[in-house]
């Protein structure tokens, strides 16, 4: 499985998306607000989530975690330069 994919698919899991598959989150699209929808609480969730399964540093709060968490697309590059 993707990259992609597999974040996708824990934002899937981890927030309980019933409705939704990996082919209907956009790799590209905002996860919060417009796009995906997801608030602050889903974010918290989505940050242990990540930092669980990929074993990855996450700063709470910093306007650099903000961009990571933009997109699906984003939080890949963000994934990969932390496992560099």
């Amino acid at each position: 499985m993707s990259l992609h994919n597999e974040i996708k698919q824990l934002i899937i899991d981890c927030l309980d998306l019933e409705d939704v598959g990996i082919e209907d989150i956009e790799t590209d699209a905002a996860l919060f607000g417009e796009g995906l929808g997801l608030d602050s609480i889903d974010a918290l969730e989505l940050g242990l989530a990540i930092k669980k399964r990929f074993d990855v540093k996450i700063e709470a709060n910093s306007e650099a975690t903000k961009a990571h968490f933009y997109s699906v697309s984003s939080l890949a590059n963000f994934i990969e330069s932390q496992r560099a």
